[in-house]
């Protein structure tokens, strides 16, 4: 499979998961010119901001997402927030999905931390 076909099953199981916690895709591979959001889903109340990373290992896929990406992720995400018309005091979280090359899959909630 091509990285690309790979990221898009990868994201198929990540919409799953969220939907099995009766989360609602709201958006899938949101783009604008400072980057892109892998996933915005309606869950319990919040948006939650995911970045789906599927590597060899779920170890790997966790050590795959760089400070520079988390930072435009961020921007990205408050972007979305202003243009959705929800507004910057909405109740957010930012998830990451690991997902690794046997599909085996894990949600880290709150796995990105701004500071």
């Amino acid at each position: 499979m091509s990285g690309h076909q790979t990221g898009l099953a990868a994201e198929d199981i990540a919409v799953r998961l969220y939907e099995a916690q009766q989360g609602k895709v709201l958006e899938r591979r949101w783009k604008r010119r400072e980057g892109e959001i892998d996933l915005i889903v309606s869950l319990g109340g919040r948006v939650v901001f995911v970045e789906v990373k599927a590597r060899k290992t779920l170890d790997a896929a966790a050590r795959s997402l760089p400070p520079r990406q988390i930072e435009r992720m961020f921007n990205v995400a408050s972007r979305y927030l202003a243009e959705s018309g929800l507004g910057l005091n909405t109740e957010t979280r930012f998830d990451m999905v690991l997902v690794d090359r046997n599909g085996t899959a894990e949600i880290l909630e709150n796995a990105l931390m701004q500071g």
